[in-house]
């Protein structure tokens, strides 16, 4: 469950100040207009996916990945930035991401190092704790390269036949040499939705999983033959035991954990007594925008890089 990159603060709801041991974002309201991770600001044709060098010549930026899915990063004047390689031509074993301003870019799954050719690497980071404060083309490319390289761990093998698979069109497609067919890239779409009771009220829940005192919006997956809108009604009332209408899209984000497309949405919420299964979540509790606002609810929110979150600050806002 997760959240957008910064954003500014209302003038006239500044949130308060931090307070304890908290960090000041556990406040709900301050992040009102936030971009989402996105692939916007580049592009990978269906010419260049099927050639055989994307690059054609020119000097390609190498995005390295680690075993834990992290990039390494280098903390800039204006914030953090990713460290590419630059390279003369196409690396082997190399996925191809797309182009931007006439430089292609490429991913490679490689162990982390303390510097990439020549330049120096603060920290290996993953998309959790530096994707919010990235460039849109830094964390479109990062989002992209971190989903690309975790279907190819998790799909060696032909679905189809099982024998193993080999790689073509730079690292879009995986080939069955027994069947001749060709297996694409897959996302599996999840529904996360902030449940309110028409007023100033809203569901959230916790997983035993998470930090002591984090509470989010709900989430699950959409099941074959189902769409978004009823995955929306038929996991609220599973996980908290309420029946829903109403049920609004607001946004998306792609979030490779490992292959997801989060659907956002807001649902009025038609009965209000929560009977939780335990199964599922450990507590889930009606919170008010006061309390969010003011940070007198939960302990803390989601962060501020996910989806969870910007659906939140955009309800204690107004804004839906």
């Amino acid at each position: 469950m997760s959240v957008p990159p910064g954003g500014s603060t209302p003038a006239d709801n500044p949130p308060p100040p931090a307070r304890g041991d908290w960090p000041e974002d556990r406040y709900a309201g301050a992040v009102t207009d936030v971009p989402l991770l996105s692939r916007t600001a580049h592009d990978r044709g269906h010419l260049a996916r099927s050639l055989p060098d994307p690059a054609q010549g020119r000097p390609v930026r190498v995005l390295r990945i680690d075993e834990r899915r992290a990039a390494p990063v280098h903390e800039g004047t204006a914030g953090p930035e990713l460290v590419y390689e630059e390279r003369a031509a196409w690396p082997e074993g190399a996925i191809y991401l797309g182009e931007a301003d006439g430089v292609a870019y490429a991913a490679l799954r490689t162990p982390r190092a303390l510097s990439v050719a020549g330049r120096p690497v603060d920290s290996w980071s993953g998309l959790r704790e530096v994707g919010g404060a990235l460039g849109d083309l830094d964390a479109g490319l990062l989002v992209q390269a971190v989903g690309i390289i975790e279907w190819h761990e998790r799909n060696r093998f032909s679905p189809i036949t099982g024998a193993a698979t080999t790689i073509e069109r730079a690292g879009w497609v995986q080939r069955d040499p027994d069947s001749g067919r060709e297996v694409f890239p897959r996302t599996d779409p999840a529904v996360i939705m902030l449940v309110h009771d028409g007023g100033d009220r809203c569901v959230l829940g916790r997983q035993a999983v998470w930090p002591a005192g984090r509470f989010s919006i709900l989430a699950g997956f959409v099941e074959p033959g189902e769409s978004a809108e009823a995955a929306v009604a038929r996991e609220v009332a599973e996980e908290v035991g309420i029946a829903v209408t109403d049920v609004c899209y607001v946004s998306s984000q792609p979030w490779p954990f490992p292959q997801s497309l989060m659907l956002g949405f807001v649902a009025r919420a038609t009965t209000e007594e929560l009977r939780i299964d335990h199964d599922e979540i450990e507590e889930a509790r009606w919170f008010s925008r006061d309390e969010l606002r003011a940070g007198t609810g939960p302990q803390a929110l989601p962060p501020t890089v996910s989806i969870a979150r910007h659906i939140i600050d955009r309800w204690v806002a107004g804004e839906l």
